[in-house]
């Protein structure tokens, strides 16, 4: 009995210094929350890192490193002999790239994030319109702590409909897709103040090529998905020749593809989406009460929105790129051996793709 007694104690005090040999303190550890990345013309990387700190004794919110290096994981070992803390990713929740290195190609850089097992997949992915670096680093007054700040501002912006929530997971679900192309929200920096959303990159395979600008990023959500939730602004005056304007709030949409098969293969491709919102302010001559002058204006509504969405298209068209899925329907419709025969980027071209968008006013207030 004794020597079991023995025994017992024995374990449990070599569990016990095992234990303490992994310990970790809290304030010792830095956890990255936001990365940046810029192409340098040397052909090396700027790689930026913001972490949060812990240390309530600490003057500032966050200390920022930033390294230049052939490879993100060289950068993290020079960067990690600058802090006393010991750097760790686990926490990562953006990822900026600034326009030059997207415009060479994202998919080595990712690729780095993929291979590392303490990185989620769901990090968000964004371009910035500049230099990612500069973004990143600079404090803004009323947000101490900036990768906070572009975490909420991405949350917050993906949750109206004006950008899409681009996650890795995302872009490499599309990148490696043969029927789409990926995409991802765009930063800019305005001065010492703030970040603002800028549009939508627009890629061809990992390049970006394109951007959809923000008044039109809502149009590219109708066409490419089903939401609830979002608002737009819509200026008619260029349709109506006098000054009109409408503001859409508790946008609801659906969207239907139709692609018609000929003889020749495939004839057309036709987005029907269907939207549907309450009018928060009108400025026009119209009488919302008055039900043939609100149907008129829901033409208007209709027809503005749908030269919006076939901009969109011939954008896509110009650039051969497929941010909208349409090769996914396309090769649903035609079956997988004629598809492979298919240069789908050069096919689109050729190919009649139309936008029927309707608009339902379902409320306008209490004003009659």
């Amino acid at each position: 009995m004794l020597k079991k007694c023995t025994c017992l104690l024995l374990l449990l005090c070599i569990f016990l210094i095992s234990g303490c040999g992994d310990q970790r303190i809290l304030e010792d550890l830095g956890f990255i929350q936001t990365t940046s990345y810029d192409l340098l013309p040397d052909g090396k990387l700027a790689i930026s890192v913001s972490i949060p700190q812990a240390d309530p004794e600490a003057t500032s919110k966050r200390e920022v490193l930033t390294a230049n290096a052939a490879s993100s994981k060289e950068a993290k070992m020079i960067m990690s002999r600058r802090t006393g803390m010991l750097l760790v990713s686990g926490q990562i929740r953006n990822v900026l790239f600034g326009l030059s290195l997207a415009e060479n190609g994202l998919h080595g850089h990712l690729d780095t994030l993929f291979r590392d097992p303490s990185i989620s997949s769901q990090v968000k992915v964004s371009v910035v319109d500049g230099n990612a670096g500069e973004l990143l680093i600079d404090d803004y007054k009323n947000h101490p702590r900036t990768g906070r700040y572009i975490e909420m501002l991405l949350e917050k912006e993906s949750l109206g409909q004006a950008i899409p929530k681009v996650t890795l997971f995302d872009f490499a679900r599309d990148f490696f897709d043969q029927g789409v192309d990926p995409v991802a929200p765009i930063l800019k920096k305005h001065g010492d103040n703030f970040i603002t959303t800028n549009g939508i990159a627009l890629f061809r395979d990992d390049r970006y090529v394109a951007r959809i600008e923000p008044q039109d990023a809502l149009v590219f959500a109708f066409l490419k998905d089903k939401f609830r939730d979002g608002q737009i602004n819509i200026d008619l005056t260029e349709i109506n020749g006098k000054k009109e304007n409408i503001m859409f709030s508790s946008l609801i949409s659906s969207r239907k593809v139709k692609v018609t098969r000929g003889a020749q293969g495939i004839d057309k491709v036709t987005y029907y989406v269907k939207v549907s919102g309450t009018v928060l302010e009108y400025i026009g001559d119209a009488r919302l009460s008055n039900d043939r002058q609100r149907h008129e204006l829901e033409q208007r509504i209709s027809q503005y929105i749908s030269k919006k969405g076939d901009n969109i298209i011939k954008l896509m068209k110009q650039h051969q790129v497929d941010n909208l899925g349409i090769g996914r329907f396309v090769r649903n419709r035609v079956g997988y051996e004629q598809w492979k025969k298919m240069n789908w980027r050069q096919e689109l071209q050729k190919l009649p793709v139309e936008c029927s968008i309707e608009v339902h006013i379902k409320d306008y207030g209490k004003f009659r």
